[in-house]
């Protein structure tokens, strides 16, 4: 077989595949692998490109001791760590081992599942049992003591049905965050106006903000600013920045919404646009910041409840940014306000 025959055959694999010699040099590569790496490895040495004792130790069984094996490989990518099942098969000229095949199976799905399903059972028990516990109670009382009572029936009514909104809500934002992880590491190919998004969910929003006296400033939102993304997605993602501004932003405050370019962010390694919500409220405690996008984490448990927050918005968000291949940035200074900047590669 010639080596044409051989790159022909890779490519039509949709998994990264790479082809090593005995001497651990990558001989060959299909596209799915250099998207993987961001580059084209072939001639560099296997050993200095991945690194990780157990991917060496299965690559040696492959050609030293002539056996297929596999191995657990974490690659740290921009969307945060990817965990692949890696597996070197040797190749073979009669007897002899002239060199492997290398491939990479994504398996971060499988695992982030299995830990999102153990945190749902703990952590959706806990918030669940407050509002039932209520209504549990109010269903009680109103068969009881309320019976005849209409004011006490009224009231205890509100409260039920506000309850029962906020566990509606809930499921409703773990299911939009099980989706959005589902697809996390799958980059999404669509061509999207990020400037016409912010516009429509300002427009979106319109009522919110006059309902809580709040205005919002914009710039660089009138024309064009192309990225490759899930237009439904970052609606979502900009939809879950204003609402938190709106309700953490203080009445008669302002939001200040900018678009601007960046020729070359140096996370990222390309150019980009940066998106700011800056809100006027009272701003959040340094110590708050990196866990601001932990499921169910809230900096004021009492005062997210009240307002209808479910703890899973800026969760969902970073899961956006991540599968964009992107960044959030949280600043922020108590007694001036908060800004949450989203960077996004252009196209």
């Amino acid at each position: 077989m010639t080596l044409h025959d051989i790159k022909a055959i890779l490519e039509g694999i949709p998994l990264p595949v790479m082809v090593i010699d005995a001497g651990y040099r990558i001989t060959t590569t299909n596209p799915a692998l250099q998207e993987l790496f961001g580059h084209d490895p072939g001639g560099m040495n296997a050993v200095t490109l991945l690194r990780q004792a157990a991917v060496l130790t299965t690559m040696d069984a492959a050609l030293q001791d002539g056996r297929s094996a596999d191995a657990r490989f974490v690659f740290n990518g921009l969307s945060g760590e990817v965990v692949y099942n890696f597996r070197a098969a040797p190749l073979r000229d009669g007897q002899l081992v002239t060199g492997a095949v290398l491939s990479f199976e994504d398996r971060s799905q499988a695992e982030d599942s299995e830990t999102i399903r153990r945190d749902f059972v703990a952590n959706i028990s806990h918030e669940l049992r407050t509002p039932l516990t209520a209504l549990t109670g109010f269903i009680e009382t109103l068969r009881t003591t309320a019976r005849d009572d209409p004011d006490a029936r009224e009231r205890f009514l509100g409260i039920m049905e506000n309850e029962a909104l906020r566990m509606n809500r809930m499921v409703s934002d773990l299911l939009s965050l099980s989706r959005v992880q589902a697809d996390q590491h799958v980059r999404p190919r669509a061509e999207v106006n990020v400037a016409g998004v912010l516009r429509s969910v300002i427009a979106t929003l319109e009522g919110k903000l006059k309902d809580a006296g709040i205005s919002v400033t914009s710039e660089g939102i009138e024309g064009k600013a192309r990225v490759q993304g899930d237009r439904d997605q970052l609606t979502q993602l900009f939809l879950n920045l204003i609402e938190n501004a709106i309700k953490y932003g203080g009445a008669g405050k302002t939001i200040h919404l900018t678009l601007s370019p960046v020729d070359h962010d140096r996370a990222l390694r390309k150019p980009a646009y940066r998106i700011d919500v800056r809100d006027e409220g009272e701003g959040i405690d340094a110590l708050h910041l990196p866990r601001l996008t932990e499921r169910f984490y809230r900096v004021d448990d009492h005062r997210s409840r009240e307002m209808g927050g479910t703890g899973l918005g800026l969760a969902i968000v970073k899961h956006i940014v991540n599968r964009h291949r992107g960044r959030l940035k949280i600043t922020s200074k108590q007694g001036v306000g908060s800004c949450f900047s989203v960077i996004i590669p252009t196209i």
